[in-house]
């Protein structure tokens, strides 16, 4: 867990930690019960502050997420996945609507979008990770 975190990113270590959990939830690959590696494990594996995790997990236990149990650990809480799935799925449409509608104002065609959609998904990467030369080529008006 937290392989793909990147500090280089626009977006912020915690709320991708935040999102990592919440789409390992979603998608089955943390169930309830699943123990989250400790602030201090988390810390040194993605190295980053440890405030930057407690924070995340603070968050997260806020939304009724994880449960952290003084001394024993942090913990997938029950209906986490009923949750999640809604939450990443509302924020996910949310935001593939703010690209589609920027895309739009800025000229590009529904075709055009459409297949950088189709490229996006043939493409096994994971989120916040450097953007593929492929794509990149496609946003200069290239074919890949």
């Amino acid at each position: 867990m937290f392989e793909n975190i990147n500090i280089h990113s626009s977006v912020a270590v915690y709320v991708q930690i935040e999102n990592s959990v919440q789409f390992a939830v979603a998608s089955g690959r943390l169930k309830t019960g699943d123990k989250l590696p400790s602030v201090r494990e988390a810390t040194e594996k993605m190295n980053v502050n440890p405030n930057t995790v407690a924070k995340s997990y603070r968050d997260l236990e806020v939304l009724g997420i994880i449960n952290a149990r003084r001394g024993l650990g942090v913990f997938i809480n029950k209906g986490a996945d009923v949750k999640c799935k809604e939450s990443t799925r509302q924020q996910i449409v949310g935001r593939l609507h703010e690209v589609v509608s920027e895309a739009k104002a800025a000229g590009m065609t529904v075709q055009e979008i459409k297949a950088i959609s189709s490229a996006c998904c043939a493409i096994d990467a994971e989120p916040y990770g450097e953007v593929p030369a492929s794509l990149l080529a496609m946003a200069k008006g290239k074919k890949s």
